[in-house]
């Protein structure tokens, strides 16, 4: 038997481990979050993830791929292909992955398996992140609508030193006046 890429075999061979991840992906869409092993919850992270990008697309080919994936043969797993057409995908619009949250909880008390709880994030996304997603956004518009404003800039600019040099030579007249008030007071010493 070939050793699959992301670790080893979770309880026999790989029906069984298609099967037990379908059952625990239903079974997460279905009460939001579970308790299971920490090896299980972190086989199932990437397969449930996978069915959520499925869901946000929400068209028919992923409608029926994630129906196939999830083996939704009876009523039960048919609601809850449609929860997460219509429910969990629209609540993850905005996210661009990261849909569940693994936390251990300890240690199993019969056999001290490492234990922890799998849940998907409902949450929005937190303010931090869209501060900096509207500041990227607000930067890139921003670009051309700074051009012309610098062309404004240079216009105001030479307007006033077209008023500068207007109002020079009047300047320049008092301190010639000035000039010649001194030179006749030391004229007359």
């Amino acid at each position: 038997m070939p050793t699959p890429t992301k670790g080893p075999r979770l309880g026999g061979g790989p029906a069984h481990e298609k099967i037990m991840l379908a059952n625990l992906s239903a079974q997460l869409f279905e009460h939001r979050s579970i308790t299971t092993t920490l090896t299980k919850a972190k086989r199932l992270r990437p397969y449930a993830e996978r069915l959520i990008t499925l869901a946000k697309k929400g068209d028919l080919a992923a409608r029926r791929k994630v129906v196939g994936l999830i083996s939704a043969k009876n009523a039960t797993n048919q609601s809850i292909v449609h929860e997460l057409f219509t429910v969990i995908a629209p609540a993850m619009a905005e996210r661009e992955g990261g849909y569940t949250r693994i936390t251990k909880i300890g240690n199993r008390k019969g056999d001290n398996a490492p234990m922890a709880v799998i849940e998907l994030v409902m949450e929005p996304v937190s303010p931090k992140q869209k501060v900096v997603a509207d500041a990227e956004r607000a930067t890139a518009a921003a670009a051309p609508v700074e051009e012309p404003e610098v062309e404004e800039t240079e216009v105001e600019t030479a307007e006033v030193s077209d008023e500068a040099a207007a109002e020079a030579p009047a300047d320049t007249e008092v301190d010639a006046t000035a000039a010649e008030a001194a030179a006749e007071e030391s004229e007359d010493k």
